[in-house]
């Protein structure tokens, strides 16, 4: 997929909807919430968006969640799965980011397989395996207001690439950053601050 080259009178309804893709940190971004990053748009809207951090592991585990919300997992459930910090807002809040999309209490449905959930009962699911099959918890989240991702774009911040199953649940974490940006032919040792402009 080619790069999207912005022009300085661009907003939403020129850019398109961005949710269901990858908001990928351009090497020259140095904002230490986002540099080197991969977020998952969840929604965008003309009154925002929100997203989840897809590759920054927090130091602490899914059984570390768990056991803040008395929730006992079942004998073979892998409580070492690293939590993410999936952005800077209510990083007091659980998200969990999974596939199928499934019926839960409180979920923002992004497409027919993916949503966002963050009620309870699916991490009693997932602890008691149970739940979706493919996930990851993050907590808080990445959130911008009305044009102001759009701004960001037009500073070289970005690069927007289409979002995969593969690399948001399968890919090691470590590689996120470079697999969602070859998804574009890009190689982001090679890519210089001006990219993003036409």
């Amino acid at each position: 997929m080619p790069q999207r080259r912005l022009s300085d009178t661009m907003g939403m309804d020129a850019l398109g909807n961005l949710t269901n893709q990858f908001l990928i940190a351009t090497p020259s971004l140095t904002d230490p919430h986002f540099a080197h990053t991969v977020t998952y748009i969840c929604e965008h809207s003309a009154e925002g968006t929100m997203g989840i951090v897809i590759n920054r592991p927090l130091d602490i585990t899914i059984g570390d969640v768990l056991a803040q919300t008395h929730i006992v997992p079942s004998n073979r459930f892998d409580s070492h799965q690293p939590v993410f910090g999936g952005g800077p807002v209510q990083q007091e809040h659980g998200f969990v980011l999974h596939a199928p999309a499934g019926a839960w209490d409180s979920s923002l449905r992004i497409n027919e397989q993916l949503a966002v959930t963050t009620s309870r009962d699916i991490l009693s699911a997932i602890a008691h395996r149970e739940g979706p099959a493919h996930y990851l918890v993050a907590l808080g989240y990445a959130g911008w207001g009305a044009q102001q991702l759009e701004r960001e774009l037009l500073q070289n911040s970005w690069l927007i690439g289409p979002a995969t199953p593969q690399i948001l649940f399968e890919t090691p974490v470590a590689d996120r950053w470079q697999a969602a940006a070859q998804l574009m032919g890009i190689d982001l040792r090679l890519l210089s601050s001006e990219v993003g402009h036409a």
